[in-house]
């Protein structure tokens, strides 16, 4: 039998503390419970909602997260709610009911670094969207069960999706170290149970937005066009590879500026500036001459 031990972290939220496991409770799924009546499938939620402090059960991957009422404060109840969560899990009760055994999919998942510190491209051996998305809070991810559930760890700030790849940003309270193998294995273990990463429907939308907006039905004027030409053939792929995506926003022929915009690990990123000046800016001099004075860019 399994010997769990409890390691207590806090989170960005004074009222949410993350109760972290040794061994993973779920596998590839989410829960979240607001009362007891809700969590007629978790035994292990029905006990804690016996204690009257507790508002929220959050179980995910390897932790259980606690949202309290303002009752009580953490420090005074994490001790005792900690050790009742190992006496019940080395106990060998269960912890949701409803787990069913899903049908895997081969798939790997790799953690990679980018020039972004705060970001960390998860790449995987598989298409998985088949366009970007990009969502800055949970509200944005309404259409991603992935980007949704990503939300639910404390520390994640931001999510970029796009092909074969999931750049996330993460808060300054955590340290990559400490995280990415938590966050590579639930993608991982997400990814094998078959589920979708973007529905359907917002995959639709998606592509009839690009397909009315395409430079060819923006009406551009010559220059524009041919920056957009440079951008999608000698950018995008090296800004892809750092986990980020750029998009042509305008160019204004008086100034001689073009504006684009900065997804994923590229927006916010401290080398942006550099890159932005020292490689496209300077591209775009070079193979258009006098047209192009200045870039200037908008963190998406």
């Amino acid at each position: 039998m399994k010997e769990y031990n409890i390691t207590v972290s806090k989170t960005n939220n004074p009222a949410i503390l993350k109760f972290e496991t040794n061994h993973f409770l779920t596998k590839g799924k989410n829960y979240e419970f607001k009362n007891i009546d809700e969590a007629k499938s978790s035994p292990l939620a029905q006990q804690l909602f016996h204690l009257p402090f507790i508002k929220t059960v959050y179980v995910s991957g390897n932790f259980i997260g606690l949202e309290r009422f303002d009752i009580v404060e953490w420090d005074d109840v994490k001790d005792e709610v900690a050790q009742q969560l190992v006496e019940y899990l080395n106990a060998g009760e269960p912890v949701i009911h409803d787990e069913r055994p899903v049908q895997q999919v081969a798939v790997t998942v790799y953690a990679e670094v980018t020039p972004n510190p705060s970001v960390m491209k998860f790449v995987a051996n598989k298409a998985i969207v088949p366009r970007a998305f990009e969502f800055k809070n949970i509200d944005e991810a309404q259409n991603s069960e992935l980007a949704k559930q990503l939300f639910h760890f404390p520390f994640v700030k931001e999510i970029f999706i796009d092909l074969n790849y999931i750049s996330v940003g993460k808060y300054d309270m955590a340290e990559w170290e400490d995280i990415t193998l938590e966050l590579r294995e639930f993608i991982r273990d997400y990814l094998a149970a078959g589920k979708s990463v973007v529905s359907e429907e917002a995959v639709q939308r998606s592509t009839q937005k690009e397909n009315s907006a395409t430079p060819e039905t923006l009406d551009l004027d010559d220059t524009s066009q041919q920056i957009v030409d440079i951008l999608e053939e000698y950018v995008k792929p090296a800004v892809a590879s750092d986990g980020g995506n750029i998009l042509f926003q305008s160019y204004e022929s008086d100034s001689r500026t073009v504006s684009v915009i900065l997804q994923g690990a590229c927006s916010g990123c401290p080398s942006s500036t550099f890159t932005l000046k020292n490689g496209i800016e300077t591209m775009l001099k070079n193979m258009m001459g006098d047209k192009v004075n200045e870039v200037v860019a908008i963190n998406g």
